[in-house]
């Protein structure tokens, strides 16, 4: 028997477009605290070893912020599938919606059968927000070079 897919549909592109919204907007947010910072270091006289440590503190929290923020992205999904019944437990949801997210997918658990494409459509939405957060990283990569290297000489 063929499965119905229209409601794997009907769920996951809305769920696509909520996280991958959700995400730009906090790495908005992100890249204006960045700009903060990197005005108030702008005024400082400081050496090299000092921008080096505040480089990987900058990035630092950069990667527990985008730790967090997919965390938070991987329980929309859990949730979803929760509510529509796909999955039994919210520790198998969020077990289930990380592996999926990350296309990893050893976890071993399954969604109910006519769920089964909205695994897939997360697995998709992962990759977008990963290739985000990877486009991102380079930005402030770039820009943290060019701005160390005004303030460092």
């Amino acid at each position: 028997m063929e499965p119905a897919w229209t409601s794997d549909w009907v769920w996951g592109l809305p769920l696509i477009a909520l996280t991958t919204m959700l995400h730009v907007l906090s790495l908005v947010g992100i890249t204006l605290l960045l700009v903060r910072f990197q005005v108030r270091l702008e005024k400082r006289p400081m050496g090299q070893t000092s921008l080096a440590l505040y480089a990987a503190a900058i990035f630092g929290a950069l990667a527990l912020a985008l730790a967090l923020l997919n965390g938070v992205e991987v329980g929309v999904w859990a949730a979803a599938y929760l509510l529509l019944a796909a999955i039994d437990t919210p520790a198998d949801a969020m077990l289930y919606s990380i592996n999926a997210i990350t296309a990893y997918g050893s976890s071993g658990l399954d969604l109910a059968p006519h769920w089964k494409l909205m695994g897939a459509l997360e697995a998709t939405n992962g990759l977008l927000l990963f290739g985000i957060s990877t486009a991102f990283l380079a930005a402030v990569i770039t820009e943290t070079w060019t701005a160390f290297r005004k303030i460092g000489g």
